[in-house]
């Protein structure tokens, strides 16, 4: 009932693969049988500081030796949320998730305030066990974790010897290769079976042959072309509509239609303050009168794989471009007129419309 109720009003629910109803009023009648287990055990001193998800505090070596504490532990809220909160303000900045998958992790980005967090699953649903352990234990150990693990006893019996590294002190200057790429991404296209697009925000190309149709890709993000964040609306950084109109016409030009015949901006295309996004425009099969379909569609890089793509505009490509009236090669053009434009962005920017 509750999950339909959320459904109703747009929401996604997620049934857990649990075996019980815990921490809810389902658990009353084992509470009983559950304190008489809990009584009949010995409890030690904790070896490092706990925070425990019953308090969302550290609790003290008294309180969770109390047979007590565990049964309202089974029974109560789980405060995952505040227990990160408290872990982040002890100075906390690598959390590892010691569980079958990622989900916590997942959750805890979340709940996080400050930047330089990692949260480090040991395994993953579906992935390689010796590759995300390796993974998780090199970037906690890599992120200065207190205690190094045991790498003997981790690579015992698979055969992994010591080498020695350069004598030489290392240098400590980065020779990073700038790749030149318009879209910002590194490599070559070609190398992964793809065309380049040529374009500032178009990463690369590919033909689809069942469909006589094309796919353009690429990613968007502030790092990679800061002069996007010039254009912002009510402080939120857009991709402005002439961008839309840009890409529409490159990808024209590469399938022969010159001329967009209709383009409609669905949705806003807003860049994130971290990371980017990663866009994808296709170009469907031509129809009998010359005419191409066309869509654009946007997903965070953060995103999960069962997140859906946002579609942003639609429109159709064709032939028959008209001639501009106008020559651009000369500046400024004949027969125009100089504006006052004194006050031009303060006046914008009091409406709400920032521009670099």
């Amino acid at each position: 009932d509750i999950a339909a109720a959320f459904e109703a009003r747009g929401r996604k629910t997620k049934r857990l693969t649990v075996s019980h109803a815990f921490h809810s009023p389902h658990m009353d009648g084992m509470l009983a049988d559950f304190r008489k287990v809990a009584e009949g055990l010995s409890y030690a001193t904790p070896a490092i500081p706990l925070v425990s998800n019953l308090t969302g505090t550290v609790v003290g070596d008294e309180e969770v030796s109390r047979p007590e504490f565990w049964v309202r532990h089974v029974r109560e809220a789980v405060r995952f949320h505040a227990g990160v909160g408290a872990l982040e303000a002890e100075g906390v900045t690598t959390f590892v998730e010691l569980g079958p998958d990622g989900v916590l992790s997942a959750m805890g980005q979340e709940c996080v305030t400050g930047d330089g967090h990692a949260f480090v699953p040991v395994m993953r649903r579906g992935r390689s066990e010796t590759e995300t352990l390796t993974v998780a234990l090199a970037t906690a150990f890599a992120r200065g974790a207190a205690q190094a693990p045991d790498w003997a006893a981790y690579f015992a019996g698979c055969g992994a010897r010591r080498v020695e590294l350069p004598t030489y002190p290392f240098q400590r200057q980065w020779y990073w290769l700038d790749s030149g790429s318009p879209a910002g991404g590194s490599g070559d296209p070609a190398g992964l079976g793809l065309e380049s697009a040529d374009h500032a925000l178009l990463g690369a190309a590919v033909e689809l042959p069942d469909t006589d149709g094309f796919l353009f890709t690429g990613r968007l993000s502030r790092e990679t072309q800061p002069w996007l964040a010039d254009h912002a609306v009510m402080g939120t950084v857009l991709l402005p509509g002439t961008a839309f109109v840009e890409m529409a016409l490159h990808a024209g030009e590469q399938v022969g239609c010159d001329r967009i015949e209709e383009l409609t901006l669905e949705a806003p295309l807003i860049l994130p303050e971290k990371g980017g996004v990663r866009l994808r425009l296709s170009v469907g099969t031509e129809d009998g009168d010359g005419r191409r379909p066309l869509s654009l569609h946007s997903r965070p890089e953060s995103a999960t794989v069962d997140e859906p793509w946002v579609r942003h505009a639609t429109g159709q490509l064709t032939q028959g471009a008209q001639n501009p009236s106008f020559d651009l090669s000369v500046w400024p053009p004949e027969g125009a007129e100089p504006v006052e434009v004194a006050g031009l962005y303060e006046g914008l920017a009091a409406s709400g419309f920032a521009y670099g």
